[in-house]
């Protein structure tokens, strides 16, 4: 039986039904690709999504002026009363795949694998440390020849899930950094050079000599950009990769909460990458077309089975089994 059966929907109906959303930037690749797949098994439902950044989801699905929202950053107790007095009803807030914000850098004649520790990233995005051959930075990196040059910064300048995951990690490790910038989708920083978007930051790295910043993996593995080791929880400088992800994610979940908002940064285990988040679609319970209801409710049930499939293919971690089944439980609440 087809979902669209399951659902009580005939083919006619998905065709009649446009369903439009906008968010998080890091998971458009995949979000797209299960559109398009979708749309090939279920009629001519037709999916728009913007990726214009996590804190423009949260806004417009709080508005009503799209029908699902998306974030890598967890909506704040603020952010859902907000959303509950506009719409007049919950809000789920659903992760969809894991992935990791990555430090990538321009040094010349430095290739990736570069190792950072904790110490040396927030010292950096501090400011503290200006210059790469720092001893912060050289003493992780022997036999590396770190140039004697200034550092320059490169952070987002819009609302982004991916600074959260940024500056989250960062104010774990650091209690300099919590006290003085603290976390969120944005913040003010103590320095560098503004960016929008994953491609923005990127693009601003690969141009300026001797710089780094933060993207998403996916977007550094697609520009070929050097990024990276951290040193994680357990002592271990580990490589950003599904496997690393992989293990942030499995970390917690056991211990999932009912509303999903959880943070896997600085995660234990010797495995784990420490700036390792899920991204979440936000999906009102009760929507104002009960038809569109269905279709995204069809679709989100696609997504966390048949769908993540195509998760690895793309650079996302697939969820763990335990966490999806509370996915799917919780979905029925989907109207």
């Amino acid at each position: 039986m087809t979902i669209a059966a399951a659902l009580g929907l005939s083919a006619a109906a998905f065709a009649q039904t446009q369903i439009t959303g906008a968010g998080a930037t890091f998971p458009n690749p995949i979000y797209q690709k299960w559109f398009s797949e979708f749309r090939k098994a279920h009629g001519d439902v037709q999916i728009n999504y913007q990726a214009i950044g996590s804190g423009g989801g949260i806004k417009q699905v709080t508005m009503g002026t799209v029908d699902f929202g998306a974030s890598d950053a967890i909506m704040t107790d603020q952010q859902i009363t907000e959303f509950k007095a506009a719409r007049k009803t919950n809000i789920l807030a659903l992760p969809t795949v894991a992935g990791a914000a990555v430090a990538t850098y321009n040094i010349p004649g430095v290739a990736s694998g570069l190792n950072l520790t904790a110490e040396a990233l927030s010292g950096i995005f501090l400011g503290k440390i200006t210059k790469w051959n720092d001893p912060a930075i050289a003493g992780a990196n022997k036999g590396v020849k770190l140039p004697a040059a200034d550092i320059v910064v490169v952070h987002r300048s819009d609302g982004s899930g991916t600074t959260f995951c940024w500056t989250d990690y960062l104010a774990k490790v650091s209690p300099e950094w919590k006290s003085k910038v603290g976390s969120g989708a944005s913040v003010n920083w103590p320095l560098g050079l503004g960016a929008k978007g994953n491609d923005g930051v990127a693009g601003q790295v690969k141009q300026t000599p001797n710089s780094i910043g933060y993207v998403e993996l996916i977007y550094a593995e697609n520009q070929k950009m050097p990024f990276a080791n951290v040193k994680n929880a357990a002592g271990a400088f580990v490589k950003p990769n599904l496997a690393s992800i992989t293990a942030a994610a499995a970390g917690v979940a056991k211990t999932m909460p009912d509303d999903f908002r959880i943070s896997i940064t600085n995660a234990p285990g010797k495995d784990a990458y420490p700036i390792s988040t899920f991204t979440w679609l936000l999906v009102p319970e009760k929507s104002a077309d009960a038809n569109k209801g269905k279709v995204i409710k069809a679709f989100v049930e696609w997504a966390l089975g048949p769908g993540q499939a195509f998760a690895e293919p793309m650079t996302f971690a697939r969820l763990p089994k335990e966490v999806l089944a509370k996915e799917l439980k919780a979905l029925a609440k989907v109207q």
